[in-house]
């Protein structure tokens, strides 16, 4: 699962770690707001590179709305949990079939938080991949699928995976993690040539080699009508669970 995110980069920042690992010029259309934490389930905009612009990045709605709930996006999210997708099923699911073959994008993202489970309480971890430039997070990319309503209007989900040795340790129950994607695959992702299978080989061995870090934050996290959207969201409250 992966049912929230943070994206804490600025506009320069974004275009300039992505023109460094893809040697692409973007840019960036319409709006761009950073945030520390988003709560999918308010279907806030989380920025995509889509297949049908990959070198722009575009805000789209976090919830995939298939064709047959563009009528209702809204009513369509109530129905259904579109935030993730697993991996294993994409090809088989009618809500992202037609997505999953020619509709993939890369979502950006610098952290995101998964329910650490002891003695029956959930605990909210942050995790991120430091670097020496970014400590408290780089950018990295997640794998998706999207759809479009109009010409400028998405909407994205992010693809899950069974957890590696790492993130089983954090995600201890559901034992789940978002397929961040390795920088070299990022276009290999995006190519319209790809069949089924190798789709599948790509979402099987693709996962980032670049450690991640993760400690636990404020459970006000979880609290309705809470303002989470601030730098302590992503602050440790404990040291000594770092994992």
């Amino acid at each position: 699962m992966c049912y929230s995110k943070a994206l804490r980069k600025t506009k320069e920042q974004v275009i300039s770690r992505l023109r460094a690992e893809l040697s692409l010029d973007f840019t960036i259309t319409l709006e761009y707001t950073p945030y520390y934490h988003l709560n999918g389930f308010t279907h806030g905009n989380i920025y995509i590179i889509p297949m049908d612009n990959p070198e722009a990045i575009y805000p789209a709605a976090w919830g995939l709305v298939p064709d047959w709930g563009l009528h209702d996006p809204e009513a369509f999210w109530k129905k259904s949990n579109t935030l993730n997708a697993r991996c294993e099923s994409i090809f088989e699911k009618t809500s992202y079939k037609h997505s999953a073959e020619d509709k993939r994008c890369l979502v950006l993202c610098d952290g995101f938080f998964e329910p650490h489970h002891e003695n029956g309480v959930a605990i909210p971890y942050f995790c991120y991949q430091p670097t020496r430039t970014f400590p408290e997070g780089d950018l990295f990319v997640m794998a998706g699928l999207y759809n479009k309503w109009d010409d400028n209007l998405y909407s994205a989900t992010i693809l899950t995976t069974e957890a590696n040795a790492f993130f089983a340790e954090v995600h201890n129950q559901k034992k789940r993690m978002p397929l961040v994607l390795a920088y070299d695959l990022y276009e290999d992702w995006l190519d319209d040539g790809l069949n089924p299978s190798q789709i599948n080989e790509l979402m099987a061995f693709g996962f980032t080699q670049r450690d991640f870090k993760a400690h636990p934050v404020s459970r006000d996290l979880y609290k309705r009508g809470v303002d989470t959207n601030h730098p302590n969201s992503v602050l440790p409250v404990s040291k000594d669970t770092l994992f």
